[in-house]
């Protein structure tokens, strides 16, 4: 009987990741070298936090400015000569009801959640065209899909970073650059400690969801990866999120009465609190 020949070693690609001091960003920069890709893991802190394993290179990237993003594509081509997997993954989180969120709370997300993904894409795009080739994966949400109540800033940008995917999915695909978006629902994480607005009761919601999930970083990064080598355009993440995504395309009014009700009981919540 023949032996069976070992499976084939994965193909090494050249990985930028946004985002990944720590979290799901760290996680995926883990989880992407131990699979054999050479990565670049980004973030804001000017060196490289003590969690970034040795693997993986590391460089001060804010994806608010368009001059860390022209030093991020400078060094890329310096280092590698190009790049096959762009992961926008960095961003905040933030929470509250329309008449509470204040206006700079809107602006900080849309700037960070959004029009970080848009430049990272904008950044690289003429790269992957040169190339012919490239993979642009940006994570958005389950709010990006679900929009449940007192969330309206960030389901906006996370809905705008699903938009964003589709439209650069269909564009770019004559020039053979495949583009995913990852849109997982709550998990622990770190992401909690980046809310800072003016809604105290949506940021303690926010913060329960996250500390009660069942699914880390690490189990979600894995899905991702999965998903990334599959090149699927829609990752969902959970079982939760299915059937949420499909209660809302297929079940409407059991859907709209479902997020009704959470609307009733934040707003009772939020009373109780006020109140106290």
């Amino acid at each position: 009987m023949p032996l069976s020949s070992p499976p084939a070693r994965p193909t090494s690609r050249r990985v930028l990741v946004t985002g990944a001091a720590s979290g799901l960003g760290l996680a995926l920069a883990r989880g992407l070298a131990e699979r054999g890709d050479r990565v670049l893991a980004t973030d804001i802190p000017l060196t490289r936090p003590d969690a970034v394993p040795d693997t993986v290179d590391y460089l001060s990237l804010d994806v608010r400015s368009d001059d860390d993003w022209a030093g991020t594509h400078g060094h890329v081509m310096d280092t590698w000569g190009g790049l096959d997997l762009l992961i926008n993954n960095a961003g905040i989180a933030t929470g509250g009801r329309i008449d509470v969120a204040a206006m700079d709370e809107w602006h900080r997300i849309v700037d960070v959640n959004l029009l970080g993904v848009v430049r990272g894409c904008r950044t690289f795009t003429p790269l992957f065209k040169e190339q012919e080739n490239g993979h642009i994966v940006n994570v958005a949400s389950l709010a990006g899909l679900v929009h449940a109540p007192g969330m309206a800033s960030y389901n906006a940008v996370k809905a705008a970073v699903v938009a964003i995917s589709e439209t650069l999915d269909h564009e770019l695909a004559p020039h053979g650059i495949t583009v995913s978006v990852v849109c997982p629902a709550f998990f622990r994480t770190n992401l909690g400690a980046s809310f800072a607005g003016n809604d105290g009761a949506m940021e303690a919601a926010g913060r329960r969801m996250l500390d009660r999930s069942r699914r880390s970083a690490e189990d979600v990064a894995a899905i991702v990866i999965k998903g990334i080598d599959a090149r699927r355009d829609v990752i969902l993440t959970d079982p939760e999120g299915r059937i949420a995504w499909r209660l809302k395309r297929f079940a409407r009014p059991v859907y709209s009465r479902t997020m009704r009700r959470a609307g009733a009981r934040l707003s009772r919540d939020a009373h109780s609190t006020a109140t106290s």
